[in-house]
């Protein structure tokens, strides 16, 4: 089974087109007009083993916000379809990941029900164009739309980039444990309801 999904979304703010592969080698092509934007997409492929290809024109002569806001949105649905009816997922998937003096937790529950708990904290306000309240944007809309539970916490950390990166890497090396299959149970959806 091929577990990939293409997405093609334009509104007033954004045009994006965003192909993802679970089953890929970590490869991307990211182009978002926001460098911070695209490095983090580029290493939450690398550490996810995900495929993807992001191009998003979005209005970031106001901000970044639609553009992050919108690429989190494609992502999820792009990631929710590619699960299709998730048989024999891991379903759950978690790390502590260091990112040199910063500490952060990552746990995801491919669960069917969107949450977010994002204890993450920064000091800085804005990383180039970024501006760092953008990250909890990004996960809020790839959760909603992905239908699935992901917590992050920052444990320690002091720069602001780091603490970042580290939950995109966390956030991606959780999901690539919760999306790898279990032979053993490759005809099973992993819930006693039969249902995710």
């Amino acid at each position: 089974m091929i577990r990939c999904h293409k997405i093609d979304r334009k509104t007033a703010e954004t045009d994006i087109s965003l192909a993802l592969s679970l089953d890929g080698s970590g490869k991307s092509d990211v182009s978002t007009g926001c460098g911070f934007f695209d490095h983090m997409l580029t290493l939450f492929a690398r550490h996810g083993g995900f495929d993807l290809t992001v191009k998003c024109n979005g209005d970031i002569e106001v901000d970044a916000h639609h553009t992050v806001e919108d690429v989190g949105i494609c992502l999820g649905k792009a990631f929710r379809a590619a699960l299709g009816d998730m048989r024999g997922i891991c379903r759950y998937g978690d790390i502590i990941l260091p990112m040199d003096e910063a500490l952060i937790l990552a746990a995801v529950d491919i669960s069917g029900r969107a949450y977010l708990g994002y204890r993450v904290s920064t000091p800085a306000k804005r990383i180039g164009n970024f501006e760092t309240e953008l990250s909890e944007e990004f996960f809020a809309a790839f959760v909603r739309e992905a239908g699935l539970t992901l917590h992050l916490r920052r444990l320690a950390g002091r720069n602001s980039h780091h603490i970042i990166e580290g939950c995109f890497k966390a956030a991606a090396r959780a999901l690539r444990a919760a999306v790898a299959t279990d032979a053993r149970f490759a005809a099973e959806i992993p819930s006693t309801k039969g249902v995710l």
